[in-house]
């Protein structure tokens, strides 16, 4: 594998240089000093911001991109070899990396990486983690899956040994990492166009585990069906969180402000304090619990940890507050699993509303085919649910299916629910059918949340 040497700045090419984490990285090599270029399909504020700073952006992706004077490239799962770049970086022997290897190796750079994963909440929860350390005074480098109000976008390139960072284990990704401290938020079936089931997903987090080193600590969700096999053989320090007693943090006296936003107490050691969050739904105790559990290792004061977490409101596409149409008011959320669908529509139970509105948007056909039934399950909770087109993302395949399937999986549980092919017709079915005092939730990790902006701009 290509190695970097960051006293010896090259040029560094990325291909999709505009996606949330690529452009993250790429930033934090410009910092310092390397040479940045890339492509990407369009323009975007993430690639201008970059090209702000130095780097040489393409728009559209061709074979004489790729210059003689490249001396790495750096690409994502979603490209594929017959990719224009990648095949004239191949031509000429360019050497290359995965953004997991190059997220791997700059985690080598710094004395103190944090890596969160999870299959769900990762960056929520990167983001507390990111509040906490801003208010403590920590100087952290921080690249987040979302964007963070607090440092204006999804990256912040800090001066001291801590770095954090989401590790997804997509394509086995995060095992490229080098985590001093390691923290999984929960495991379950998700991403089986690459995992075989369940038993494959939990021995690649036992992997990731086995990544922290004996001096190192590994902060896991205790409740993980299968934590057993995370655990086993390892040789780090193991921290746990969990809804009851028998885990290392846990709370109690659950309650939610009429916001739907959670309050309990915490107990750890015998020590009991109160917590109140400033991001809706009871799920996010377990995120908080999370980061709460890494502040402790980091020695960071619990009054500063309390503040941060109350001052936290989440981060872009995490139950955001989009607008009001005509007294209805509009959240977008970024759940695409019947589990974050759950979540999300519980949270929304505690908040202000009359009748719940969910527009759902699937994302790619295989989660969509495995997970039918759970997702119909999911959705049905609420009041009235609108599916639009399954987002294909990197799938080419639909396998037979579609959102009419699902449709028809709801249908017994909930009849009110409602298909449409395009954006424009569930935009006019809502503008016809929502009321003042509703709840309006376009769901999903496509460009779903496009219905509930245009809501807004008509």
């Amino acid at each position: 594998m290509y190695q970097l040497n960051f006293t010896h700045p090259e040029h560094i090419y990325f291909i999709g240089i505009g996606g949330i984490s690529m452009s993250g990285l790429a930033e934090i090599l410009l910092e310092k000093g390397f040479t940045v270029s890339g492509s990407d399909a369009k323009k975007s504020s993430l690639t201008e911001h970059l090209a702000g700073r130095g780097a040489l952006i393409h728009y559209g992706q061709r074979a004489e991109n790729i210059s003689g004077d490249i001396d790495l490239v750096v690409y994502t799962s979603a490209i594929h070899p017959d990719n224009p770049e990648f095949a004239a970086m191949k031509k000429a022997g360019i050497p290359s990396l995965t953004r997991a290897q190059l997220l791997g190796q700059l985690m080598k750079d710094y004395a103190l990486p944090v890596a969160v994963s999870g299959t769900h909440g990762k960056t929520t929860t990167t983001s507390m983690i990111s509040e906490i350390l801003l208010k403590a005074d920590t100087d952290p480098t921080l690249s987040i899956g979302g964007i963070l109000k607090a440092i204006g976008g999804n990256f912040r390139i800090g001066h001291s040994d801590l770095f954090v960072s989401e590790a997804c284990e997509y394509t086995n990704s995060f095992l490229s990492f080098f985590p001093k401290v390691g923290i999984i938020l929960n495991v379950e079936e998700d991403h089986l166009d690459f995992f075989k089931d369940i038993d494959d997903i939990l021995h690649s987090f036992h992997q990731f585990a086995k990544l922290i080193p004996n001096d190192g600590v590994l902060i896991i969700n205790g409740e993980i069906p299968g934590a057993d096999v995370i655990l086993k053989d390892l040789s780090c320090r193991v921290v746990t969180f969990g809804g009851t007693a028998k885990y290392d943090y846990f709370p109690k006296q659950i309650s939610c402000d009429e916001n739907g936003h959670a309050r309990f107490v915490l107990v750890n050691k015998d020590s009991e304090k109160p917590v109140s969050l400033g991001v809706p739904g009871i799920h996010n105790i377990y995120n908080a619990l999370a980061a709460i559990a890494l502040a402790d290792v980091l020695s960071v004061d619990f009054s500063v940890v309390r503040s941060a977490l109350s001052e936290f409101h989440g981060t872009e596409r995490r139950f955001e507050y989009k607008g009001m149409m005509n007294g209805t008011t509009i959240i977008d959320d970024y759940a695409h699993h019947p589990t974050e669908i759950t979540a999300t529509l519980t949270a929304a139970i505690n908040y202000p509303h009359k009748s719940l509105w969910c527009v759902f948007q699937p994302h790619t056909y295989t989660r969509t085919k495995a997970l039918m039934k759970d997702f119909a399950k999911a959705l049905s909770a609420a009041q009235n649910v609108v599916l639009a087109d399954i987002f294909p993302a990197r799938e080419t395949d639909d396998l037979g299916i579609s959102s009419k399937n699902l449709q028809d999986e709801i249908k017994p549980l909930n009849p009110n629910c409602y298909y449409f092919s395009s954006f424009e017709d569930i935009e006019n079915f809502l503008k016809e059918n929502c009321s003042p005092g509703d709840l309006l939730i376009t769901m999903g990790a496509g460009n779903v949340v496009n219905i509930g902006e245009n809501l807004l701009r008509q």
